[in-house]
């Protein structure tokens, strides 16, 4: 392990990742099997039909307030919770960094800010918790998960809304909101599952976000970029994995359009639909991407429970009293 995979996240923070990542999985995988039924017929008989689709959808909806509200009082009630609340509040150094990274892709400057050093050998120590980047990354999903469950409360229950609910458009409205918004948030997760899984430094999982630093020792975090050796596989699955996530995010886009009524209302609807094999193959190819990125949360949970049993491991075994190997009985 190196610098550049080197724990920065809490227990708590990492299980709530790895728990949130399921949560919105299944949210996807349900709601778009009902939303492009007829590409993704399979995934609906697979999960039972829409009534246990619908059913499912709805539970990890309600499994998702529950993620938020514990996140929102443990950022409150804990020390550690505001102190990371403090960290990803943008501050004048972000600004200053931002300005910088934008004149060296200009080529008006010689190098990017230290903040993006992150995957190029950075001291652990000098390195921010999250960049800018990063600190965008969680505010715009914070504030797209805020708006996903308040309109699928409203789609789901609309007692009390009657009087907005009173007309066709009006319903249509949020239903329309709320596809829209699923579609950016797809968007935003195909990008970071090929971004942090298909990284050469951490191919094909960043650890860091799933192994705590508590269980990572200061003599695993020593090293730096000039350690890691590429992955011979990773030039091509990158290729295949970049390839598809193109392909699924315009699928899913140009799809929205297509399915008349949901996201998009069928008044401004241009046609199309389960006939398009094009449209179909593209659609299964953007949930082949989040498949991958379940079975790499999978993966790196998997991970974390090896790490573990390999420190139990060594603090088990007993050593030399002159500091050597221990004698094999």
């Amino acid at each position: 392990m190196t610098s550049l995979d080197h724990g920065k996240f809490t227990r708590v923070t990492t299980t709530f990742h790895s728990l949130l990542g399921l949560d919105v999985f299944i949210l996807f995988f349900t709601g778009y099997s009902l939303t492009f039924n007829d590409e993704l017929w399979w995934m609906l008989s697979l999960l039972g039909g829409p009534q246990s689709v619908t059913a499912l959808h709805r539970a990890a909806g309600f499994g998702l307030i529950a993620l938020i509200g514990f996140w929102m009082t443990l950022m409150i009630t804990t020390d550690t919770g505001r102190s990371n609340f403090r960290e990803i509040i943008p501050s004048p150094k972000d600004f200053v960094a931002f300005i910088q990274d934008v004149q060296f892709a200009l080529g008006r400057a010689d190098e990017r800010h230290p903040n993006a050093k992150q995957f190029a050998g950075g001291d652990p120590d000098e390195i921010p918790l999250l960049s800018y980047i990063g600190k965008g990354v969680v505010f715009i999903f914070a504030a797209e998960l805020f708006l996903l469950t308040v309109s699928g409360l409203l789609i789901w229950s609309k007692t009390g809304l009657m009087q907005y609910f009173g007309t066709k458009t009006a319903a249509m409205g949020f239903v329309v909101f709320h596809g829209l918004l699923g579609v950016v948030m797809l968007m935003g997760v195909m990008l970071h599952i090929f971004e942090h899984g298909l990284h050469p430094a951490f191919y094909p999982v960043e650890p860091k976000a799933y192994i705590p630093r508590e269980l990572i020792p200061e003599t695993h975090a020593d090293g730096g970029i000039e350690d890691l050796t590429l992955s011979p596989s990773w030039r091509a699955v990158s290729s295949v994995m970049g390839i598809l996530t193109v392909v699924g995010i315009t699928s899913v886009m140009i799809g929205s359009i297509f399915d008349e009524g949901y996201p998009v209302p069928r008044e401004i609807s241009i046609g199309g639909g389960p006939e398009n094999l094009l449209l179909t193959i593209g659609i299964n190819a953007g949930i082949f991407v989040l498949f991958v990125g379940l079975v790499l949360s999978m993966y790196g949970n998997l991970l974390r429970v090896r790490w573990e049993r390999r420190l139990e491991k060594e603090r088990q075994q007993p050593t030399a009293a002159d500091g050597g190997q221990p004698d094999d009985d």
